[in-house]
């Protein structure tokens, strides 16, 4: 059994967690019992977390480790702890999506698809996540439920709005997370706290159980510390599911398989034009920092995509 101490084992990934979990090296009540601890501990600081459900999250651990040891698959997510954005239902409890005008609605008679899907594939959810109320912002600064800060330095905002999952990730109370992206939500966050963000193709993950703010922009995304973390949720995600009629009827293409096949090559382009007007020079540094590690030379610009962007936030204003 491990012999981590309670604050190593909350630093765990996705993938480092769920195989210790699978081997017997540790149990999933023990690393869920590590990341509840963690929360206790830090998150007053962060605010990340609006609400934390540590029976259910327990009970859920508990489970996994009795399926093990009689001998059943636990899943590819076995034991990961994970935390869900304040607009994903979450069965028995009230969807506010950081609203104070929604704390008297009824509660959800089930889980958000993305939440029951990650459950499926053995993670446990910690609980629900602070956010821009409604999902309409980029700081995660909400005067109902309270501002989240960044981790690296809580002077400094998380980014939004789904700035509590990302939060929570980069702090360590998390392995992993989801939220949403219309406008940046995923991506904001993602880049100020520091960890791996996915907004991925529209449609294809369902949005079923997602409190929504723009039906033709809005998608499903999850956060983690890592590029190979981020596709193992990305593939417990994915899946098509009738009862939303907005998502794309495609076969899974699995993310995971591709990270270490050498024979897939790796296509990388440089945005240019619009994305590289207003940048300030340290991350025009930074950022052709990494296109040359990763060997792209080739600048690539989108049509019109000043003009698609104002159409964006007219979209949402309606």
């Amino acid at each position: 059994m491990s012999t981590l101490a309670p604050s190593e084992l909350a630093d765990l990934g996705v993938l480092q967690t769920a195989a210790a979990v699978r081997t017997g090296k540790l149990t999933a009540e023990q690393v869920v019992e590590a990341a509840l601890a963690r929360i206790e501990r830090l998150d007053n600081r962060f605010n990340c977390f609006t609400r934390i459900d540590v029976e259910d999250a327990l009970k859920v651990a508990r489970r996994t480790d009795k399926a093990i040891k009689r001998g059943d698959d636990p899943g590819p997510l076995a034991g990961v702890p994970f935390g869900a954005k304040d607009l994903f239902d979450i069965a028995g409890e009230t969807t506010t999506a950081g609203a104070r005008l929604r704390a008297n609605a009824p509660p959800a008679e089930e889980d958000a698809a993305a939440v029951a899907s990650l459950k499926r594939a053995g993670g446990a959810l910690l609980g629900s996540q602070n956010m821009d109320e409604f999902a309409y912002g980029f700081t995660t600064e909400n005067e109902h439920t309270g501002n989240t800060h960044n981790p690296h330095d809580v002077t400094r905002i998380a980014g939004g709005s789904s700035g509590g999952s990302a939060a929570a990730v980069a702090a360590g109370l998390c392995a992993g997370s989801i939220g949403s992206d219309t406008n940046g939500s995923v991506r904001v966050p993602a880049a100020f706290c520091g960890v791996f963000g996915l907004k991925p193709t529209y449609g294809r993950i369902s949005r079923r159980g997602v409190f929504p703010f723009v039906h033709s922009l809005d998608h499903v995304g999850c956060f983690a510390r890592s590029a190979g973390d981020l596709a193992a949720l990305y593939d417990a995600l994915q899946g098509h599911d009738a009862r939303d009629a907005g998502q794309a009827d495609r076969d899974i293409e699995p993310a995971l398989p591709a990270v270490n096949t050498p024979d897939r090559k790796l296509r990388v382009g440089i945005l240019s034009g619009y994305f590289r007007e207003s940048a300030m020079p340290e991350v025009l540094e930074a950022v052709d920092e990494v296109a040359e590690a990763l060997g792209a030379t080739e600048d690539v610009e989108l049509p019109e995509v000043e003009r698609a962007r104002s159409a964006a936030f007219v979209l949402s204003a309606a």
